[in-house]
Parts: C-alpha cells; structure tokens; sequence
C-alpha cells in the first residue's frame, strides 16, 4: 500500500523490517522504528525506545530458527499494517504496525494465531 499522501510506502516498510529480522540485522531492523517507538510482545511486556527494543529484539534474533520470519499474510489496514508470520520461535503470530507522518514504526503490537483444530 502506497501512502502518497505521506510519501511512503507502508507495505515496503514491514517486508524491510521481515528482511532484517530474518537476516539478523539488527540496527537495520532497529531503523526503521522511530526513535521512541513501542514494542508490545505477545510473550508479555512492552518495550518502548531504541535501548529497549535492542535489548528485546536482540534476545529474538539470537534465539531464532531456520523457519522464523516466514511470511504467511501482509494485509494493508486503515490506520497501519498487518503481518501473518512466522515469528522467532516459529509460531504464527500476527503484529499490527502503525507508523509516525515521517515514515518510521511508532508501534508494532503482536498477538498469537490460534491453529485450527
């Protein structure tokens, strides 16, 4: 989804941030956040500014398997994105991203994908 109105493209911006995650880069990854973004994990907590969402996302990447960051769904939302994938562990998780006028992640919010029985 291109925002023209805001210069730019939301879509682009969380397959970068899957990119990084799954390459274990993390400044890259810690780029695209703004400076005093939010981290709320599924796993519990919530992480807010560059010093705590390096802290939390390098535990992450560190403990991540071959079939992490998968993408499975990225769905364009009214006020942000959506993200179906594979998280760290390779459980499917969903996160939310919302994002600053200036095109950096103010916000990516997770929950767990219950299986089908």
């Amino acid at each position: 989804m291109s925002n023209a109105r805001d210069g730019f493209d939301t879509i682009a911006i969380v397959v970068d941030w899957i990119d990084a995650c799954k390459q274990c880069r993390l400044d890259d990854l810690l780029d695209l956040y703004d400076e005093t973004a939010t981290v709320e994990c599924c796993e519990g907590g919530s992480f807010q500014g560059r010093t705590a969402m390096k802290w939390y996302w390098s535990q992450r990447l560190a403990a991540s398997g071959a079939d992490a960051f998968e993408i499975d769904a990225l769905m364009p939302e009214e006020d942000g994105v959506s993200l179906d994938y594979r998280g760290y562990d390779g459980k499917r998780v969903r996160t939310y991203f919302q994002f600053t006028d200036a095109g950096k992640i103010r916000l990516t919010a997770c929950a767990p994908i219950k299986e089908a029985a």
